[in-house]
């Protein structure tokens, strides 16, 4: 039950948006996670400030977790997540955030896990 919340700076058209989509759920495979019940969001055209400086290119991305990911594997998709963001948007790595929100209970279709 992963879900990734990515916030990027520059706008984007609905192929990239597509094929961000497509790589982040390849991500979850680092994880231990399936694809199937990945859900994503996309916020283009936003706003960072990182250190006071406003950023022209940058993302903040959260992925949050029903149950826990080591940290290893947490370390693969920072690397992974930074990649996509510079191969796909050429967003250097050091302006891009992301973090891991673990949650205990989680609900789906009128019911929790």
């Amino acid at each position: 039950m992963p879900f990734i919340d990515a916030k990027i700076s520059i706008p984007l058209n609905a192929d990239t948006k597509e094929a961000l989509k497509t790589e982040f759920g390849k991500t979850m495979s680092l994880i231990g996670k399936s694809e199937a019940y990945l859900m994503v969001g996309i916020q283009d055209g936003y706003d960072l400030w990182m250190g006071g400086q406003k950023i022209d290119k940058g993302a903040y991305v959260s992925l949050s977790l029903f149950g826990n990911a080591s940290p290893e594997s947490c370390k693969k998709v920072t690397a992974a997540v930074c990649n996509i963001l510079s191969e796909k948007l050429s967003i250097p790595g050091d302006k891009v955030y992301v973090t891991y929100h673990p949650i205990a209970d989680w609900g789906w279709n009128g019911t929790n896990f």
